[in-house]
């Protein structure tokens, strides 16, 4: 075991204590693959599953995973094209059994930090879905709620932009602007403090550098 990785066990393991006291599930796993087996062991058969716009879900390939499975209703967001559909789809993701997403930062408290330019994504993760599962790897922990708001302005938000490839100041430089423009994706701010449900909001941590 490398000294990163003992690091990210011993930080993970200290981290799920966190989690579980606001009443989440937590669960810590050393690789991507060990996260996507465990999120498809979380599902039943029967369940109704959608994600956000997650690119940690993405890259992990468990969409393709949890269509070949076979016994699930998967709404895939990805395959909708029209603002008309895209609309209907986010309003649909209320009703599922199981959300996926991941953060744009986590503290080492357990507090989850997510920006959202439309806020679809930070309303399902409030309220709406009956689980909402989290992928979040190491890369994405800092030590305070602070640090983790800097983190989702100054590292997410910025490559969000380029990945969109939207008019924004961050898009030009790579730096936060604190901008209004009409194309921003820092307009919803969202501090995961608690499940007001326990175990409706499941986290799984992972050793590994994921998503943005």
């Amino acid at each position: 075991m490398t000294p990163t990785e003992l690091r990210n066990q011993r930080l993970g393991q200290k981290m799920i204590k966190h989690l579980e006291r606001r009443h989440f599930d937590a669960y810590y796993c050393a690789t991507g693959k060990e996260a996507t087996e465990k999120v498809i062991q979380l599902i039943p058969d029967g369940s109704s599953v959608t994600w956000g716009g997650t690119m940690t879900i993405r890259n992990l390939g468990i969409p393709e995973l949890l269509k070949q499975r076979g016994s699930l209703d998967v709404w895939d967001r990805d395959t909708v094209e029209t603002p008309e559909e895209k609309q209907e789809m986010y309003h649909r993701a209320f009703h599922a059994d199981y959300y996926l997403s991941s953060a744009n930062a986590i503290t080492e408290d357990g507090v989850i930090v997510n920006i959202d330019g439309n806020g679809n994504r930070v309303a399902a993760i409030t309220w709406g879905p009956k689980h909402v599962i989290f992928v979040i790897g190491m890369n994405k922990v800092t030590q305070d709620a602070e640090a983790a708001l800097k983190r989702a302005r100054s590292t997410a938000s910025p490559i969000n932009a380029a990945r969109f490839d939207i008019n924004t100041p961050c898009q030009i430089d790579g730096l936060c602007h604190n901008c209004n423009s009409p194309q921003s994706i820092c307009n919803y701010i969202h501090f995961l403090r608690n499940s007001s449900k326990p175990g409706r909001i499941i986290v799984i941590l992972v050793g590994e550098t994921l998503g943005y």
